[in-house]
């Protein structure tokens, strides 16, 4: 596969985790701060439109909205 395949494999993972649990830009911005990570509603809309974020991204984000697991398929 390649990276943009990847990329849009991630960004689908972690926007149907946001869905799944009707968490939206807005809210992740503020979970996200409550566990210390700072980051702009903006910022975080641009990284999962590309798909470009690093791992830590999305397990800080996955930890931020209570996610304890995440399904690959």
């Amino acid at each position: 596969m390649s990276d943009t395949v990847w990329e849009a494999k991630v960004k689908g993972l972690l926007k149907g985790e946001l869905k799944r649990r009707n968490v939206s830009y807005g809210q992740l911005v503020a979970k996200l701060a409550e566990i210390g990570v700072v980051d702009s509603e903006p910022n975080i809309r641009n990284k999962l439109s590309r798909g470009k974020f690093t791992a830590v991204f999305l397990i800080q984000c996955l930890e931020a909205i209570g996610s304890s697991s995440l399904r690959l398929d």
